[in-house]
């Protein structure tokens, strides 16, 4: 298995941190962008798509500052995916950091499904 390469997207996105976070850290919230489901027990996260389900445990959270998980295939490794929002102190502008890994021959298939994702999330928040 070859070692997947660590990346990082930032999204500028019109909302406030503490809104934000909600679509970022709760089942409710995900549900609305992230997949079509998402129930939750405890630290473990199960994300439901059509017909498939994975799970990722939650590694950390920092309220309206960001939240790590990793998929259950990345247990005893290195690899998690973080969303982190990010305040300009001048401007306030907002933004989210996606933080994530990937196969280098996946990696831009990787950004453009997070490119969706956001996407979605914007719709969601109203936002642009």
């Amino acid at each position: 298995m070859s070692d997947k390469i660590k990346y990082e997207i930032e999204f500028p996105i019109q909302s406030s941190p503490q809104l934000l976070f909600q679509y970022l850290s709760t089942p409710s919230g995900l549900s609305e962008w992230f997949s079509d489901n998402v129930n939750s027990r405890g630290e473990f996260f199960t994300f439901i798509w059509d017909d498939s389900e994975e799970v990722a445990k939650l590694l950390g959270k920092k309220t309206n500052e960001r939240i790590r998980f990793q998929w259950e295939e990345d247990e005893g490794t290195s690899y998690y995916f973080e969303l982190k929002i990010q305040v300009d102190e001048i401007t306030k502008d907002v933004s989210i950091i996606v933080t994530d890994h990937s196969d280098e021959d996946e990696l831009e298939e990787a950004k453009m499904l997070w490119d969706n994702q956001i996407g979605s999330l914007k719709q969601v928040l109203g936002s642009r």
